[in-house]
């Protein structure tokens, strides 16, 4: 079974309060649907992390959440990725076809928090527009938009994060909690967003986030 509970780490950074992700307003929804659900064993359940389309049939998400913490998790049709849920509807549904976990996510046998990524691939192209990775290192400062086990029908969102890069990992001043694993980590480009980061755990200080410059070239 799907775990999409985060994993508990210790920042290393200045004891400080974290900003909370808030709800965003329904009026706003509509900007965010290729963020959605990645969901086990159907788009109801409550067994979810966060994922966000990269392309018409591409899923970026958290190893974890598709693996587990030992790499053995659901088959990829019995995933289905819910674009744009709000409050009980969706922008689209599509089920799983295939997966990809960076091969050293799992390399030592546990899950190395520096490699949690994945990718599932849908069976057909979603109907929402994809977001873009950005192409270069982000500075601050950065936006978390994710589902949780908390509001699990609604997107949750900060917007005025701050973090670095230490120890291959992108370290953030806002609080992440169970369901947003797998959540895109944001910034400006002109007058959009574009992915620098995916959420994949969290600690009492902040949030963890693996760059996507860690995926493969194209």
């Amino acid at each position: 079974m799907m775990r999409s509970i985060l994993l508990f780490l210790a920042l290393i950074a200045p004891a400080a309060v974290a900003q909370d992700l808030t709800v965003l307003p329904a009026q706003d929804h509509p900007a965010w649907q290729a963020v959605g659900r990645v969901n086990a064993a159907g788009y109801r359940t409550r067994e979810m992390c966060t994922g966000t389309l990269i392309a018409p049939d591409l899923v970026l998400t958290a190893a974890h959440c598709v693996s587990g913490e030992d790499g053995l998790g659901p088959l990829p049709e019995e995933f289905t990725f819910v674009a744009g849920w709000l409050r009980g509807r969706a922008a689209d549904s599509v089920v799983g076809a295939s997966i990809w976990v960076h091969p050293k996510a799992y390399a030592e046998g546990a899950l190395d928090v520096r490699y949690d990524l994945a990718l599932l691939t849908l069976e057909r192209a979603a109907t929402v527009a994809p977001m873009q990775l950005a192409e270069a290192p982000a500075t601050p400062p950065f936006a978390v938009v994710a589902y949780s086990t908390r509001r699990p029908h609604m997107l949750s969102a900060a917007f005025s994060c701050d973090g670095q890069t230490l120890s291959a990992l992108l370290r953030l001043d806002c609080a992440v909690t169970p369901g947003n694993s797998g959540g895109p980590v944001l910034v400006r480009d002109g007058d959009g967003w574009v992915v620098t980061a995916v959420i994949s755990a969290m600690g009492q200080t902040g949030a963890l986030a693996v760059p996507v410059s860690r995926l493969p070239a194209p």
